[in-house]
């Protein structure tokens, strides 16, 4: 059987994709203003790096080869939970990380002073708040991963049009 691959699940794969990337490259390839590698080297030891790398990619890694297994296909409903669990625990780090302190305060204090020695020589367009100012390169990751989520949730929770097509043929067929 052909599978037949809807464009949410293509967006999912290049969303998820792009993630990959960022969690192998983010803190060991210099990306211009979007990094500083010294910084982060400065402020993490390499063991640390490498099981945060690591972590991520493998992380990453599971939920793209669900997604690739099972493309074109339904999805069985333990992938879809597995899928929108995982995905919404990396969203909340994210929001607990660097969201609710850049805009509640809440955890800002604990985070400002290594935040601001990590990455005040990035690239960053929001105003500085709470002591806090989320550089470009994370606002496009917690962007994709939010987009991934909302795919996710949306490819589990819809049919195929094909097969609700197919199905309704075959009714139509079947009382002929």
């Amino acid at each position: 059987m052909e599978r037949e691959v809807r464009q949410s699940e293509k967006l999912l794969m290049a969303g998820l994709t792009f993630i990959l990337l960022f969690m192998v490259v983010q803190d060991i390839v210099p990306l211009g203003s979007l990094n500083d590698v010294n910084s982060i080297f400065e402020n993490r030891s390499v063991s640390g790096l490498t099981v945060v790398t690591i972590t991520g990619t493998v992380q990453i890694l599971l939920l793209l080869g669900l997604v690739l297994f099972f493309r074109g296909r339904p999805y069985p409903l333990w992938v879809k939970l597995w899928l929108i669990i995982h995905q919404s625990f990396i969203s909340m780090g994210a929001l607990l990380d660097w969201w609710i302190p850049y805009f509640s305060g809440y955890g800002a204090k604990e985070r400002a002073d290594k935040y601001e020695s990590m990455f005040s020589n990035t690239h960053s367009f929001l105003p500085e708040m709470n002591g806090i100012v989320p550089n470009t390169l994370h606002v496009l990751f917690h962007t994709m991963l939010f987009f991934c989520l909302i795919l996710t949730i949306y490819i589990s929770l819809t049919k195929r049009a094909n097969m609700t097509n197919d199905r309704n043929r075959e009714r139509h067929v079947s009382s002929s």
